[in-house]
């Protein structure tokens, strides 16, 4: 059975290679061990021990808290507001969505967001 922390690590991992446009191949490849193992991690179905944790965060220029930001009741009734944010960030779609916006130079970037903020106002 997957453990819940698991699955909330899993997610976090391919929360990261998503953003920085990263295959499983890719990351298996830095990592040392192959992509089927990275979809095991991923998934939750394979619990990561904390030296591998160490070699994905490394790999993938993040910290090793990264990947348990949120577990602090962030998805349980209470706290709605976060767990649909985490939900959001696991789309794809939405993902891409931020790594196209940060592509944007800052002025423009400024713009398109105020742009954003009048339309969601309006609707």
């Amino acid at each position: 059975m997957k453990h819940p922390i698991d699955v909330h690590v899993g997610k976090r991992v391919r929360h990261r290679r998503w953003m920085l446009g990263m295959t499983q191949q890719q990351l298996g490849e830095r990592v040392g061990i192959k992509f089927q193992q990275i979809q095991k991690y991923e998934t939750g179905m394979n619990r990561i021990s904390a030296s591998r944790l160490w070699d994905i965060a490394q790999a993938m220029d993040t910290s090793i808290s990264f990947y348990f930001e949120g577990i602090d009741g962030a998805e349980t009734a209470e706290h709605p507001a976060a767990a649909q944010l985490g939900d959001l960030m696991v789309d794809r779609e939405a993902i891409e969505l931020v790594r196209s916006y940060n592509a944007i130079p800052e002025e423009q970037r400024r713009r398109l967001f105020d742009l954003a903020r009048v339309l969601s106002a309006a609707a």
